[in-house]
């Protein structure tokens, strides 16, 4: 999880002037390194749904990668990663 200090250093007024909460920051960094900026949208609802571990281990994933869609493979790793974590017994935590 990003720290306030980082959150409001790479804030630019101009360019972020609607975007008010973390996870919204969260959700455009994550349409920005998926190349979907089309999506912004969504990447915002998952940042404020789903845990941040989960989405971490999908983005590291997806961006490793040498895909031409990285949004949806980010998206088809992150349906894995939570049928996994759902099926554990520690769901808390989301470590798989």
């Amino acid at each position: 999880m990003q720290s306030i200090k980082t959150v409001l250093n790479r804030f630019d007024p101009v360019k972020d002037k609607y975007v008010s909460r973390e996870f919204q920051t969260f959700g455009l960094r994550l349409s920005e390194e998926l190349d979907d900026y089309k999506h912004r949208s969504l990447y915002m609802k998952l940042a404020k749904t789903v845990h941040r571990s989960i989405l971490e281990r999908a983005l590291s994933f997806a961006v490793d990668s040498n895909a031409k869609n990285k949004g949806a493979l980010f998206m088809w790793k992150l349906k894995e990663i939570k049928t996994i974590v759902e099926k554990s017994p520690d769901k808390k935590s989301g470590n798989v």
